[in-house]
């Protein structure tokens, strides 16, 4: 019997999309993360790598401690905060209404979609300059080089959410008496919901990536600016603070998402 256990366990846990246990799951994510810990505690303790370019994770760990203590460091995470949010949120303000109308209006796709695609590709750095002459060096600067990091991206992959709704429920919608605008309304907005919330949330992950690259425009807080000023001293358990900082922001903010994707979505979880 135990056997037949294991062979279903292990058909399970290599099948393609096949569910397995929530024990299964943490053990994984805990094996990585000792993995991780395993390799670098063997570079850094066994001195493979100079303690001043790889400290200890014991060095860091104390650091961060220290830095939790520090008010410099909460106004450095409280700055952080707003910059990402701001930019997020202004790339949401702009890109959700021209997405959902690209991805309805054929018109609208022809106007919006080519040159959005073109300017894409162009990296968010290359634009600093052009920002800095146009609105200067202070916190608007910041903020819109994590707007065009967002914005591009966020537009297109709503226009395609958009796009996926089942074009039977527009038509479906139309048989019993809707007009355009309250298809568009009551069907076509909250079908695409639960897509654009999954959207939202990779976004916010890229906006947090652009954090660093928006705080070198002349910043005199932030975590990317700690982490710029740490790399001039080889401080390099202060940048380790700082990106581990950064990487706990984003993955609340992902937490967030997921949270609130299966709160208001129910139905999709199964229920759960």
């Amino acid at each position: 019997m135990e056997t037949t256990i294991k062979k279903r366990r292990k058909s399970t846990l290599f099948a393609i999309r096949g569910d397995i246990d929530r024990k299964t799951y943490i053990s994984g994510v805990v094996l990585i993360v000792a993995l991780v810990l395993a390799f670098w505690s063997l570079l850094s303790y066994g001195n493979f790598v100079n303690r001043t370019f790889l400290p200890t994770p014991d060095q860091v760990l104390r650091q961060f401690i220290i830095q939790l203590q520090n008010a410099v460091f909460w106004h450095h995470v409280g700055m952080s905060i707003f910059r990402v949010g701001a930019g997020f949120l202004l790339a949401c303000i702009v890109g959700i209404p021209l997405g959902i109308l690209a991805g309805t209006f054929r018109f609208a796709e022809a106007l919006l979609v080519p040159p959005t695609e073109f300017i894409r590709y162009m990296p968010a750095t290359a634009f600093i300059p052009l920002i800095m002459v146009w609105a200067g060096i202070g916190e608007w600067a910041k903020v819109i080089v994590i707007f065009i990091g967002c914005f591009f991206q966020l537009m297109l992959m709503v226009a395609d959410n958009t796009r996926s709704v089942s074009n039977d429920l527009l038509q479906t919608s139309y048989t019993l008496g809707a007009n355009r605008w309250q298809a568009i309304e009551k069907v076509l907005i909250p079908a695409l919901l639960p897509d654009l919330m999954n959207t939202m949330r990779l976004i916010i992950g890229w906006a947090w990536t652009y954090l660093v690259v928006a705080e070198l425009v002349a910043a005199s807080s932030g975590l990317g600016f700690s982490i710029m000023k740490a790399q001039r001293f080889l401080n390099t358990d202060l940048i380790f603070v700082g990106i581990i900082a950064i990487g706990l922001l984003g993955l609340l903010t992902d937490r967030t998402f997921a949270y609130c994707h299966r709160r208001f979505f129910p139905w999709l979880e199964g229920g759960r």
